[in-house]
């Protein structure tokens, strides 16, 4: 793509807050040639996502996080959704060292690997963000209890799900976010691999 694919005429902020919500008025490349007219569309920024999932393959079990999102409030089953760790990515870090990062402050989880599963545009009709997707092996043993930042107004109660459970969730609709379907659906197909891999050497 070259910067004559889209030419962006106007570029206002119309709110910062925890998000930033700017206007642009813009023309791109149409597929047919030339230019389209000038269109007007509003974009969503606050920086790319690093999440994960989080398993133990001893255990066959993982780690999950139950919290309030606004945008499920008038969801009949509740605005509680059951999530993956995730965490957004601040300048100088890394996308792997975040996902650690939340994985402790999230669910009280140190991660002793990380395998990619993918890296996404989160919703790319509304913002840049990427999401960077991946399955950390921790110990679930002791993973439990009620987490998050008191200053970012978090409260998350830690979910402990046996693997079969939790695919069946998500194959059954109850888990309706789009990062631990995509996980968890990711895990289903991928998980003999995970435990040749894991539990490689061990009795």
């Amino acid at each position: 793509m070259s910067k004559r694919d889209v030419e962006i005429l106007h570029r206002e902020v119309c709110y910062q807050g925890f998000y930033r919500l700017e206007s642009l008025r813009l023309r791109h490349r149409l597929f047919a040639g030339g230019m389209s007219p000038p269109i007007v569309r509003e974009v969503i920024e606050k920086g790319d996502v690093a999440a994960v999932l989080l398993y133990d393959p001893k255990r066959d079990e993982v780690v999950m996080i139950e919290q309030f999102r606004i945008g499920a409030r008038d969801d009949p089953r509740g605005p509680w959704l059951l999530e993956v760790v995730a965490g957004l990515i601040e300048p100088g870090e890394t996308p792997e060292q975040v996902a650690r990062r939340e994985a402790m402050e999230e669910a009280g989880c140190t991660v002793i690997d990380l395998l990619p599963i993918s890296t996404f545009y989160t919703s790319p009709a509304k913002t840049s963000q990427r999401t960077h997707l991946y399955l950390g092996r921790v110990d679930s043993a002791s993973a439990g209890g009620i987490h998050g930042l008191a200053d970012e107004g978090e409260d998350i109660r830690v979910v402990c799900l046996a693997a079969e459970q939790a695919v069946k969730l998500a194959e059954e609709g109850r888990t309706d976010s789009a990062w631990p379907l995509i996980a968890l659906f990711w895990f289903a197909r991928h998980r003999d691999q995970v435990l040749d891999r894991w539990l490689a050497g061990t009795a």
